[in-house]
C-alpha cells in the first residue's frame, strides 16, 4: 500500500524534496511552494493565501496528510501552528496536519528527551526564537545551543552535514539527552544514523520529525536508515 502525504515547503528550499526521495516507495511526496510573506527578508513565514491555495491542490491529489516544512515559520508568532494548522486542514479537505516544528517537539517528547543540544544553522535572532519556541512554549530544556549564522535559505543548502557533527563533537555533554536540528534546507537525513552510532543519543532534525509524524500518522510502520526515531517509531 502507498501512502501519499502533502508537503508544503517555502519557494526557496532546495533540499526536501531530495531528502525524501530516499523514503521507502511505500511513502509518496506530493510537493507545494510557497512564496515569503516578507520578500527581501530571511527566515519568514510564508504568504497565507499561498498555504490556503496550496493546501487546497493538495487535497484535490487525495493526500491522506499534509506537513507544513519550514520550521522557522513556527518560530515567529506564539501561535503560529495553532493558527496555521486548521487552515491547512479546512483547506486540504480536512486531513490531518502538521508543522516541522511542531513534529520536533512532539519528536522529542516520544524520545523522552528532556535537556537537547540544540545545533541550528539560523541566525543569531532567530535562534533565540527557537529557544523561546522549543523552551518557553514546549518546556524543553535547551542545554546548549550553537548556530551557523546563516543569513538566509541559500546560506543553509550550502551548509554540509559535516557542519553539524562537527558541532556536536563541540557541544556533546552527559546532561543532554537528544540533539535537535531545525531548518529543513540543511541536510541531515542520510547522516542521522550515523551521528547517532558515534555520539550514541538520538538525533532529531526538521524533515526527519516531519516523515515520522507523517508514518506515525499513517500506519506506523518503522523506518530504517534514518536514525532512532524512524526506526523504532516511538508514540507520542
Amino acid at each position: 500500500m502507498t501512502h501519499h502525504f502533502g508537503v508544503l515547503i517555502p519557494s526557496t528550499n532546495t533540499t526536501v524534496e531530495a531528502e525524501l526521495a530516499r523514503l521507502p516507495q511505500e511513502y509518496q511526496a506530493h510537493f507545494a511552494r510557497l512564496l515569503t510573506s516578507t520578500p527581501g527578508h530571511p527566515f519568514a513565514p510564508s504568504r497565507v493565501e499561498d498555504i490556503d491555495y496550496q493546501s487546497k491542490l493538495l487535497g484535490t491529489a487525495k493526500v491522506e496528510m499534509v506537513v507544513l516544512i519550514q520550521t522557522s515559520a513556527s518560530l515567529f508568532t506564539d501561535d503560529y501552528d495553532e493558527v496555521t494548522t486548521p487552515r491547512m486542514s479546512a483547506a486540504a479537505g480536512g486531513v490531518p496536519v502538521i508543522t516541522s516544528a511542531h513534529a520536533m517537539v512532539r519528536a522529542l517528547r516520544a524520545l523522552g528527551a528532556k535537556r537537547i543540544g540544540l545545533v541550528s544553522p539560523y541566525s543569531e535572532e532567530v535562534n533565540a526564537l527557537a529557544r523561546r519556541y522549543f523552551s518557553g512554549q514546549h518546556g524543553l530544556e535547551i542545554a546548549v545551543l550553537e548556530g551557523f549564522a546563516a543569513r538566509d535559505s541559500y546560506a543553509i543548502g550550502k551548509l554540509g552535514p559535516e557542519n553539524a557533527r562537527d558541532a556536536f563533537a563541540r557541544i556533546d555533554r552527559p546532561e543532554i539527552d537528544a540533539f535537535a536540528v531545525p531548518g529543513a534546507n540543511f541536510p541531515t537525513m542520510a547522516s542521522i544514523a550515523a551521528w547517532e552510532r558515534e555520539f550514541k543519543k538520538p538525533v532529531v532534525s526538521s524533515t526527519q520529525a516531519a516523515m515520522w509524524a507523517v508514518a506515525r500518522q499513517l500506519g506506523g510502520e518503522r523506518i530504517a536508515g534514518f536514525g532512532r526515531l524512524l526506526e523504532q517509531m516511538p508514540a507520542g
